[in-house]
């Protein structure tokens, strides 16, 4: 019963995703080899939180330009109902993110913007072990805004990880520099 409740929450979400991307302006970073999209949908941002240093001492302070990374959250969730451990779920989602991230560095490259951009940001739950991908986490400093992004994270972490509280881990900012992104994700590993 239980499954066929996910199944269905799935489908719906799967009906509202295509309305999501087309009204929030993001795009697909990337086409892989198998013609299958990269996991990432991207889209600039002007970061509006507190000032934040980076350890290779990138600095990015309020209005500065940003590339916001989204993973695809309903093909990443139908993708991870193939795995029944989360060890496997882990590293289904791990492989997809360090695949995905030559396709970030090759987008940010080539963005008309690309020189004003100072790195990447996304927000997740999802965040153990994000550090060994060259990511680095932020606390959410605003209560209000941290308690939207947990409502708002917290069907995807309902159905990735069920009988696991969604409220067990805090939203984080993940960030990254462009020049440490595109030493370790540089467009020329896509080919």
């Amino acid at each position: 019963m239980k499954e066929k409740a996910v199944q269905c929450l799935l489908a719906m979400w799967g009906a509202i995703d295509p309305i999501y991307y087309a009204c929030s302006r993001l795009e697909y970073a990337g086409e892989e080899r198998d013609g299958r999209r990269s996991i990432f949908r991207v889209r600039p941002l002007q970061y509006k939180g507190e000032t934040i240093r980076l350890s290779d001492g990138t600095t990015i302070a309020a209005n500065d330009w940003l590339l916001k990374i989204h993973l695809h959250n309903v093909r990443l969730v139908r993708d991870l109902f193939r795995y029944d451990s989360d060890i496997k779920k882990g590293r289904y989602l791990l492989e997809q993110v360090k695949a995905g991230l030559p396709y970030v560095a090759y987008h940010l490259y080539h963005h008309q913007h690309s020189e004003r951009m100072k790195g990447i940001i996304g927000i997740t739950m999802l965040n153990k072990g994000c550090e060994r991908l060259g990511f680095e986490t932020v606390d959410i400093s605003n209560p209000l805004y941290r308690w939207f992004k947990t409502a708002a994270l917290v069907p995807m972490m309902a159905v990735a990880r069920p009988g696991l509280s969604p409220f067990s881990r805090p939203p984080k900012y993940l960030l990254m520099s462009k020049e440490k992104l595109f030493s370790l994700y540089g467009y020329h590993l896509i080919h």
